[in-house]
Order: structure tokens, then sequence, then C-alpha cells
């Protein structure tokens, strides 16, 4: 049996095209770890395609393709399954955008996986071989991570050259918060899943890198678990960088003991600076904390900050943008990253905003966090997608890179490195992101317009 593996290519991160190069790009774990729950005894032949850092063949040879999908993605993904039905292989299609879409995306497939696939991925695989393909797979009602038995990525199947590192790692998965706009309580539930903190020490001492990445949507979500995570990776001396919650402000001891374990950087979802905001996004637990306290407290531990916000809250307005990127210089936030608010499919936020008639168009393309998608309460379209350009063009000026870097006291060659590329990501908005169609293309099922108001209401991103 020959498998071939695909992350389908979105505009972000697009081999030969996309603004985000292959260097600002870490290997996707989802396909390592598909790769390695293949049953040993289907004797299965695998090859791993991501086409954000390589081309497709012209021809694939494979009797299956799964492709892990997004809602960025899933034009894509749906256009190669159509290629890949009408060359007689069979497709099958998984990820956040088929948990959350399953009709839609079964009509593209011969199956689909709903949901995490430990358990689904290898029924799925073992039926395919006895001819016995389901058109749906689910993830089982008694799912857990907490398997010590569980086989290690194979990461080997790519070639490092192509990444910024393969040394991505993940402890858990979910998040217990329910933020409107966040895909992961709509697609998996709130339930935090955790792998063996020994599984992932012994993962981590097999791979053998000193710096690595963790992918956990949030890993300090479960404090006792976090606790175990972090003591026993001091004895492994890495350096590592993940995500959280600026609720890691509320316990120093806590913060202190991430840094002793190799914490050189955090993501930290600061989301807004307008405090009405954080109510309308059911993130209120960050008014809880003072920004510019915990930003200094990690610096001052030797722990960087990127500080991710969110455009087009329903508070928002056009003065947002100026005010964020001064908070994000003034404060030494080391990468500031803006995105624009997206009402992905399934999510609260999507349906509460359909209900209000704010959703311009489904074209899953452009749910990639960068493109307008909805209509703003507080300013225009056009408004929202050129002041969130201005937000990345302030605080990726060079002298604002260079305010940043020194409040937080990061010198390290890296920190200048991601921010010369994130720079470039700035001063190339315009060249992806354009208001070049209307919304009557966007959306059929509209009257038709007056040229007044299209002009408003013209769909840029």
């Amino acid at each position: 049996m020959k498998i071939a593996l695909i992350s389908p290519k979105g505009p972000l991160y697009r081999y030969r095209g996309g603004i985000f190069k292959k260097s600002l790009r870490y290997q996707p774990l989802t396909l390592t770890t598909l790769a390695a729950l293949v049953p040993p005894e289907l004797g299965a032949e695998l090859v791993l395609i991501d086409e954000g850092v390589m081309s497709l063949p012209a021809q694939l040879d494979a009797d299956l393709i799964g492709m892990t999908v997004i809602t960025g993605t899933a034009t894509r993904a749906y256009e190669l399954a159509g290629r890949f039905r009408a060359e007689g292989k069979t497709v099958v299609l998984g990820g956040p955008h088929v948990s959350l879409m399953p009709q839609e995306a079964a009509a593209h497939a011969d199956a689909i996986c709903v949901g995490y696939a430990e358990d689904s991925w290898p029924q799925l695989l073992r039926d395919f071989a006895n001819g016995e393909l389901q058109s749906a797979y689910h993830q089982a009602p008694d799912f857990s991570l907490n398997r010590p038995d569980m086989p290690y990525p194979r990461r080997e199947l790519f070639e490092a050259k192509n990444f910024l590192t393969q040394a991505v790692f993940e402890a858990t998965r979910s998040c217990v918060h329910d933020c409107e706009f966040c895909v992961a309580p709509a697609a998996w539930g709130r339930q935090q899943y955790q792998k063996p903190v020994d599984w992932v020490i012994e993962d981590i001492r097999r791979f053998g890198q000193k710096e690595l990445i963790f992918v956990d949507l949030n890993l300090i979500s479960d404090k006792h678990y976090a606790r175990e995570l972090f003591t026993k990776l001091i004895p492994l001396n890495v350096r590592w960088f993940g995500l959280s919650t600026v609720l890691i402000a509320h316990d120093r001891e806590f913060m202190e003991l991430a840094a002793r374990s190799g914490c050189k950087g955090l993501l930290l979802g600061l989301e807004t600076v307008t405090p009405a905001s954080l109510q309308d996004a059911k993130k209120r637990f960050n008014a809880s904390v003072d920004f510019k306290q915990v930003i200094a407290d990690l610096h001052r531990l030797g722990i960087s900050i990127q500080g991710c916000f969110v455009f087009g809250l329903d508070h928002d307005t056009p003065d947002v943008f100026e005010t964020t990127a001064e908070f994000a210089i003034d404060a030494g936030i080391d990468l500031p990253r803006f995105a624009v608010l997206t009402p992905f499919p399934g999510t609260p936020l999507y349906h509460r905003l359909e209900r209000e008639g704010r959703i311009l168009t489904r074209d899953w393309e452009l749910y990639d966090a960068q493109h307008v998608v909805f209509q703003p309460r507080h300013m225009s379209v056009r408004e929202l997608a050129e002041g969130h350009e201005r937000a990345w063009k302030k605080s990726y000026r060079w002298s604002s890179i260079a305010r940043r870097l020194w409040i937080g006291r990061n010198f390290r060659p890296l920190a200048l490195t991601v921010n010369l590329g994130y720079r470039f990501y700035a001063h190339n908005l315009h060249r992806f992101y354009n208001c070049d169609w209307p919304l009557q293309i966007a959306r059929p099922d509209l009257p038709a317009m007056d040229s007044a108001r299209l002009a408003n209401k013209t769909v840029c991103g």
C-alpha cells in the first residue's frame, strides 16, 4: 500500500508565492504523527508533502491520499481531492475544518475523519486494506492521549532543510477556555487531553535537539500537569518556546519554574488593548492582568514574548490600530503579530455574525485571519483591512524593532532574524491582500447594490 499525506498550501506559507518563506515555517506535527499511526502490519510506503515548502509532483504515486485541512486551505484541499479522485485514487480528509464542516467535506472525499484520529485513522487504513472503507470515522467517545505505548512522530520523513525546525512537540491538546472566535472548543470541546509526561520527555530525548517548540494551545492550562512537565524538562537542558495565556502572571513561582525548565519564549494571546473588546471575545480573564507588567516580568526571566492581537471586535473603532501598535512598541513585545477577526465556521462567532447578516463571503481561502470576511460594527471593511496593515508596518519600522528589542533586552540573533522576516511580511501585505473583489461576487445570494454601497462594502484584506 502506498500512502501520501499532504498539508495543502495556503496564502501565508506557499511554496513559490507565499509571504512567509520556509525559514519561518516549522515542520507540521500532524503529518508526522499520522505517519507514525499507520499500522506496521500494512507494510505501507509513505510520502509526506507540505505544500508550504514544496511542490506536488505532477503524478503522485499513491493508493490512498490523506489531507489535513484547516479552513484557509479547504478550497485547495477540495481542488486536489477532485483531481486525485478523478485519477482513481482514494482520498481521505481530516483536520479542524473537516471536524467543523463534516457534511461539506464528505462531498469531496471517499472518507472523512472527524475529531482526533489516534483511534480512527489506523482503523480506516485497516478497513481500506480489507476493501471495507467507511464514509466517515469519528473520534472515539472514550478518546484519551494517556497512552504510554503511543508511537513517536516520524519526523525523519521530512527533509530538515525545508523548515525552521523539526523539533516540534506536543504535550496536550485543546483548551479549557471558550473564547468566541476560537476553533478548538467548537471542533474538539473544552476538555484538555494530556499525553503522559514521561512519554513527552522521551520523545524530546529521542529526537535529541536542544531547541524545541511546543504547539499546545495552552500549555499551562493544568498547572499540576505543567509543573510535572517543567520539572522533568530541567535535566534535559533544553530551550523551548510555547503558547500560554496571560494567567501565568498570577503565579510568580510557576513563572520562574517555566524559566528554569528552559522556556525562552511564549506566545501570549493578548487579543486587544480595548477592555470592552475582551468582553466581545469572551476572554474576560485577560482583564485580570496588567499586560505591561506580565511582559516585563517574563522579560526579567529571559522569556521573549510573541504578543498576538486581533482587530475587528465589536467595540473596536478606527483608532484601535494606532493604539495597539504603540502599545506593542512601548511594552517591548519582542514579536507582535496582528490578525483580522475571522468567524471560522462552526464557532460561536460565526453563528452570531451569520444571525446578524454580517458574513460577507464563504470563500474559505479568505479565512486566514488576514482577510476581512465580515462586516465590522464600528468601521468599514476597508478601514479594518487598511488599519490592520498600518499596525503591521508601524510595529516593524526599523526604529520600532530597535525600541522593542531594546526594552526587552533581547539581543539574540534569532530575535532580529524573525523580526526581519515579519518586517518583510508587513511590507508585502498589499501584494496578497487587495481590495479587488466586490460583495456581490462573494455573496451571490444578496440583491444587487447601488454603486455607492458597493464601493463602501468592497471586501478588502
